[in-house]
């Protein structure tokens, strides 16, 4: 999600909510301790340099169980952040504390936002030599050659 579709979707919202792919959900009483821009500059297996760049938002739990974080009050933090940091309209990563720092990607399903779990890629799998898909093949058309049979003594 980019931080333009946020801005959009904040002002139909009555509360924000963050709920994580295993169901549990961020607890109310939530802070957005850091709202910034992250830029890495890095190189792949591949020998390409890249440059990412993405919107963090950093959510903590406090022992403030009376806070609420209202839609309105997160959309002048982001406004907030775009005017002094000069932030761009780019994807956001979500960052909650699990048993370590969890970074997630970051949906909405019409009621709430959702934590995405991130997974990590090799980005030059044509330089590594990974195949794009494995090859399927059905058991029946395995040569009997190479395979162990009862006397064989291949086993």
């Amino acid at each position: 999600m980019k931080l333009s579709q946020i801005k959009s979707i904040l002002p139909t919202l009555d509360n924000v909510e963050f709920q994580l792919e295993n169901g549990s959900f961020v607890p109310e009483h939530f802070h957005v301790t850091e709202v910034g821009e992250v830029t890495k500059k890095f190189i792949d297996c591949g020998g390409v340099i890249r440059l990412e760049k993405i919107i963090n938002f950093q959510l903590w739990n406090a022992d403030d169980y009376e806070h609420r974080l209202k839609p309105g009050k997160l959309l002048s933090i982001i406004e907030l952040s775009e005017s002094k940091l000069g932030i761009e309209d780019a994807e956001i990563e979500v960052e909650y504390q699990s048993t370590t720092i969890g970074k997630y990607d970051l949906d909405f399903n019409g009621t709430h936002f959702l934590l995405k779990n991130k997974q990590t890629a090799c980005l030059a799998e044509d330089q590594c030599g990974i195949p794009s898909q494995k090859t399927k093949i059905q058991l029946v058309n395995l040569s009997s050659q190479n395979s162990c049979t009862p006397g064989s003594r291949c086993c």
